[in-house]
């Protein structure tokens, strides 16, 4: 896979990161919650509507989780497009240090939590991520 592919496999990546993560920050306001409600419902099998959301401080924790996924996705976003091509070692340094970090500790913990069927959604991303980066730099 030549760089150019690399690239826009990574923004790909970056811009479904970003936009998930404006999906769970809208999970904060009650009425926008629906897709969020159903997502962790199926991730809590099974789908049986036990598993709801919005009380204060978990409206609290989906807005933050939501803005640092969408600033996440924001920051690889502009290591892919800014500094992947002109320092192909540092860039892929960069992003898996951070996709690998946020993979053991979100993985762990939903497993911990009762939830180990987020792992799958989780490898999906961590794939979106370290596959174009393998062998390069």
């Amino acid at each position: 896979m030549n760089l150019d592919k690399r690239i826009g496999w990574l923004k790909a990546g970056s811009l479904i990161t970003i936009g998930f993560g404006l999906l769970i920050a809208v999970a904060a306001i009650p009425a926008l919650n629906y897709p969020v409600a159903v997502l962790t419902d199926l991730i809590y099998f099974p789908a049986d509507g036990a598993t709801a959301i919005g009380a204060p401080g978990e409206r609290l924790l989906w807005a933050i989780t939501g803005g640092v996924m969408a600033g996440w996705g924001a920051m690889m976003y502009l290591v892919a497009t800014e500094l992947l091509p002109k320092d192909p070692p540092l860039g892929r340094r960069l992003i898996l240090i951070s996709i690998v970090t946020w993979f053991v500790i979100d993985s762990s913990m939903s497993v911990a939590a009762g939830a180990p069927l987020n792992l799958l959604g989780n490898l999906g991303f961590l794939l979106v991520f370290v596959l174009p980066l393998k062998g390069l730099g």
